[in-house]
């Protein structure tokens, strides 16, 4: 059974595991007061109020997808939970982070190809990649040549020692 020491021990475990980095809260505090000194305290309740309203948020959007029968919480369950908290102020603000995310992603998604990030242009791609098949295919020529130099080297010994083989037998008769 657990006693009051342990169970409070894991509440702590479960906690750090249900906030946001402090790392990533100390970053934002600089980058938003960079010449103010923050207490320890006060960063501590930062955190728990940013990981708590994320909470508030995250559940209000839950239930208004459950409320129309969605699986996803999308970006408008958010707008939507914004609204119903009375945080609509932020609404114009986060679809203005969203559209500039949705930017980003897109941004990312066209970089990913690997031809675009070469430089070189795609004619210049497939002259190459012909070059190297024709290097290949000369290659692979090459080796079947003397592969078959080394099949008519090993047949003409053959037959030579077959000739010898039977001119000693003619002369033992």
């Amino acid at each position: 059974m657990n006693t009051p020491n342990t169970s409070g021990s894991a509440g702590n475990i479960e906690d750090d595991e249900l906030t946001l980095p402090r790392a990533s809260i100390n970053k934002m505090i600089k980058e938003l007061v960079p010449h103010v000194r923050i207490a320890n305290e006060a960063r501590e309740l930062i955190l728990n109020c940013c990981t708590e309203f994320i909470h508030l948020l995250s559940s209000e959007a839950n239930d208004i997808c459950n409320q129309l029968h969605k699986k996803t919480i999308n970006a408008e369950h958010i707008f939507t939970a914004l609204e119903r908290l009375g945080f609509a102020d932020y609404k114009v603000e986060a679809e203005a982070v969203l559209k500039d995310c949705k930017a980003v992603a897109a941004k990312r998604r066209r970089q990913s190809t690997r031809l675009e990030n070469l430089g070189i242009p795609e004619e210049e791609l497939l002259r190459q990649q012909q070059e190297l098949f024709a290097r290949a295919r000369q290659e692979q020529a090459y080796a079947e040549q003397q592969e078959w130099e080394k099949i008519q080297a090993a047949a003409q010994q053959a037959q030579t020692s077959a000739l010898a083989t039977t001119d000693d037998q003619d002369d033992y008769s």
